[in-house]
């Protein structure tokens, strides 16, 4: 049972006697408001605390301040500090604490209608769903987030002043970002977009996709593009293995438990190429599972409310990324890009200046002046359509048209020309159209016209290269060849599809590839 506090007692007083009348009460002494700074995510309790030992000028969390799962431990401290558990002996009151098993069962419920949802903290002001911004500290019941910022950022107009928009505008433009060597306007517009994700994801309550910064060589700004938003919003930087998606699922799971609304692969090798049926599931599922790792318990659920960015070199695309991803490229056009004169900068050393809080308050104003003109504007949508992001893609190509910046998603057909899985498909269907033209054929038939033949004593490969193969550059054995083309029917690569049917006959399946017509 829990008493209110009285007289000298702040304390709420909660009587611990056997093992069922503690789950009840210091059940119920959580689901009424007990201990302070306590949530719900996903059904479990979180524990919302300030950690030491953390440094804020380096682009890392926007405040040591996370919402930890409730341990019995953690429940037990809890319990110490803000309330007197107590038991009955010799008719006198004797301060006590639960047993783990107890504090075990209790932290077992999963329905806790009295304790507020916790959806995540931040650290810099977002857009409510109603378009109102988040600028209070604390948590913030109309959005489920709990607002720390690092430094305190002045009220940010509701009706900005058409001065206010247009000094914003030419700070964003013509100091922030003018000195990034994007190669079109199509990626300064993307890298915007990108920029302005973590303010419009509660209002939109839309996925995001994948941000992939790539340039053609190094000191060209990409990692100082993608430090930005972690300077501004807060990051956590993740290591990439390619061709292993366990250890990324693992990987995503443990960046989950971080607080930081920006989550980053930087720097991947040069040429790689990103392709990840788990990285494309996350892309497009509102809730991200997985079991916690070291746990054999029921796993973690959370929102999937990040926004997603890698950077490198070159870098390729394979899978369904294509379809998932945001391109912003850059090329200095300079042997020697990292001896350019920042002096001559619109922010010199703007990796430096960035560190300052002063300066970020600066950067996050001018920001939030844009999306709040542009929600008393009545918000414009533009026609963009993106997959699962087209509630995303209107609303940011829409704030960009606005203000007068042209070129969103311009550059999609570049993106598709990133993706390799599609480059060899699309290549390997138009050789085939050419040796079989419409004719079906099977797997087996077809594996063995990838065979080399001999003309004159010479090889001939008529394929020319461009038949599958396996990550060791052999051709499929017939089998495999049949359940790998199995997946791409009806999937058009250029101008060309793959099409399936059986053949009565030999009651197997056959294949044959159609063209686009006039090409």
């Amino acid at each position: 049972m829990t008493t209110p506090a009285t007289g000298s007692d702040p304390k709420p007083s909660i009587y611990v006697g056997s093992d069922a009348e503690a789950i009840r009460a210091l059940t119920t002494a959580l689901d009424t408001g007990a201990l302070p700074d306590v949530y719900v995510t996903g059904g479990g309790l979180v524990h919302l605390a300030r950690e030491s030992g953390h440094t804020t000028d380096t682009g890392g969390h926007p405040l040591p301040t996370t919402a930890a799962p409730l341990t019995p431990a953690g429940l037990a401290w809890l319990l110490a500090h803000h309330t007197y558990c107590h038991t009955i002996r010799d008719d006198k009151k004797t301060e006590t604490s639960p047993k783990a098993t107890t504090l075990s069962a209790v932290l077992s419920h999963r329905h806790w209608s009295g304790v507020p949802p916790l959806l995540g903290v931040i650290g810099s002001p977002v857009l409510r769903p109603d378009g109102t911004l988040v600028q209070e500290p604390g948590y913030d019941q109309a959005t489920g987030l709990y607002y720390a910022p690092a430094t305190t950022i002045p009220p940010i107009p509701t009706r900005p002043t058409p001065a206010d928009v247009d000094d914003a505008a030419s700070f964003v433009l013509d100091r922030l970002v003018c000195d990034f060597p994007f190669v079109a306007d199509a990626d300064r517009a993307n890298g915007l977009g990108l920029l302005l994700a973590p303010i419009l994801r509660p209002y939109l309550r839309a996925l995001t996709p994948f941000g992939l910064i790539s340039a053609t060589t190094q000191s060209s700004g990409k990692t100082l593009l993608a430090e930005i938003l972690g300077h501004l919003y807060g990051s956590k930087n993740l290591v990439w293995r390619r061709g292993d998606d366990a250890e990324l699922e693992k990987s995503i799971t443990s960046a989950l438990h971080s607080p930081a609304p920006v989550l980053l692969w930087d720097n991947l090798a040069e040429g790689s190429i990103i392709s990840s049926a788990v990285l494309a599931q996350l892309l497009t599922s509102p809730e991200w599972s997985a079991r916690m790792l070291g746990s054999s318990g029921d796993g973690f659920t959370t929102t999937n409310n990040r926004v997603w960015l890698a950077t490198g070199n070159n870098i390729r695309l394979g899978g369904d990324m294509a379809t998932r991803t945001v391109l912003i490229r850059l090329d200095p056009n300079d042997p020697h890009p990292d001896q350019r004169d920042q002096t001559r900068f619109g922010i010199p050393h703007l990796d430096t200046w960035l560190k300052e809080p002063t300066h970020r308050t600066q950067v996050l104003r001018h920001l939030l002046v844009l999306v709040m003109d542009w929600i008393n504007n009545n918000a414009p949508r533009s026609t963009h359509s993106m997959r699962q992001f087209t509630t995303w893609a209107q609303a940011t190509g829409g704030l960009l048209a606005h203000h007068g910046i042209s070129g969103f998603l311009d550059n999609l057909g570049d993106l598709r020309e990133t993706d390799d899985d599609n480059q060899e498909w699309a290549s390997f269907l138009a050789c085939w159209h050419t040796i079989n033209d419409d004719r079906p054929v099977s797997a087996r038939k077809l594996r063995m016209q990838a065979e080399i033949d001999m003309v004159n004593g010479r090889p001939v490969d008529r394929w020319e290269g461009t038949f599958l193969t396996d990550d060791l550059g052999r051709a499929p054995s017939a089998k495999s060849l049949g359940r790998t083309l199995t997946g791409h029917i009806g999937r058009w690569h250029g101008n060309h599809v793959l099409r399936s049917g059986m053949d009565p006959r030999a009651n197997a399946r056959v294949f044959w590839v159609e063209r686009r017509n006039g090409t």
